[in-house]
């Protein structure tokens, strides 16, 4: 496939690292079997093959490949970030509640709570095993360290979510956590396996952290913005299931007396009444908080590619540039 003739950098990226994505789907396959539990690799496959845009571990790859990487652990690593991603989503799914993901339903919705748990706790697990397969200490020890961090960040989520006193340094260390820790992880661990200098190390962590932050800021934006048709969400989940993102803390920050009395029956409470949204939408719009978070989401962005000035120039670096373009180029 001729990656030039390909609008989307995302998709142009997966082209160019068709073979290496082929030997991770492969890896993926062979390791998420089981020949005691066939509901395993049911569970599993039905998430994973859901069309997902694999875009953790083709950052893996790419940072592999961008810092002159030779092996073939990095196709290792790819397939465990894909794990940790995937076990977090079996996991979210089942703490959210959640009956949709992809455009398809979810795990827990076609079987139960404690298989899609179960079959998390197993890819986890499965992770752990093709990491130690590298033989570097440090490459367990920045993956240990991001699962420990989603997991933390998780739990910071549903103890802040609908607490009015969440304010915009908690909600950037929820996305931290929840998002951008696994980015910046599959970055920076293809970059140590490549043996990479130092300062590479730290730029390509760096920009996995601002592309995740950029592109979480952006989802909270488009479930108030978005088109549902691209987005796979209606216009206004996160306010029916209570959920404090930017948009929401911003107009909160500004709130009258009146205003913090609707926030509260609304979110804290989560009493909400026909009329609620729109009106939820008129206080944004009033404060400029889709504006703002906007903004916030292309500082992010142009950050993570400032990121890149430090790493070896090529096609490789191009498109990571373009795609910390393309994750806020919905919003604009």
């Amino acid at each position: 496939m001729d990656s030039s003739t390909i609008s989307k950098p995302h998709e142009r990226l997966a082209a160019t690292l068709d073979g290496e994505m082929t030997a991770v789907n492969e890896l993926i396959r062979t390791r998420m079997t089981s020949e005691h539990a066939p509901r395993i690799p049911e569970v599993t496959a039905h998430l994973i093959e859901a069309g997902g845009k694999r875009l953790r571990p083709m950052l893996t790859l790419a940072a592999a490949r961008l810092c002159g990487y030779q092996g073939e652990h990095h196709v290792r690593l790819a397939a465990t970030v894909e794990f940790i991603h995937t076990a977090t989503l079996l996991h979210d799914d089942v703490v959210d509640e959640s009956g949709q993901r992809r455009g398809r339903p979810t795990a827990n919705l076609l079987w139960d709570n404690k298989s899609s748990v179960l079959v998390g706790d197993y890819l986890f697990s499965r992770s752990f095993q093709l990491m130690v397969e590298t033989g570097s200490l440090r490459v367990l020890d920045i993956l240990a360290n991001a699962s420990a961090t989603i997991a933390e960040g998780e739990v910071l989520q549903m103890t802040a979510a609908q607490d009015l006193r969440t304010d915009e340094a908690v909600y950037l260390q929820i996305v931290r956590g929840k998002t951008a820790a696994l980015f910046s992880a599959a970055m920076q661990v293809g970059g140590v396996i490549a043996k990479a200098p130092e300062s590479q190390v730290h730029a390509l962590f760096d920009y996995g952290d601002a592309l995740g932050i950029a592109f979480q800021i952006a989802d909270d934006l488009l479930d108030y913005q978005g088109d549902a048709k691209e987005t796979g969400k209606n216009v206004g989940d996160d306010f029916r299931e209570r959920k404090l993102t930017l948009p929401v803390i911003k107009a909160v920050a500004q709130a009258t007396t009146e205003e913090r009395t609707f926030w509260e029956r609304t979110i804290e409470k989560g009493r909400q009444e026909d009329g609620d949204l729109e009106h939820a939408l008129e206080l944004m719009n009033k404060y400029g908080t889709f504006d703002a978070t906007r903004t916030d989401a292309n500082a992010w962005a142009a950050k993570a590619k400032s990121s890149l000035e430090s790493l070896p120039d090529g096609e490789i670096r191009t498109m990571l540039s373009e795609l910390a373009d393309y994750v806020v180029s919905r919003l604009n």
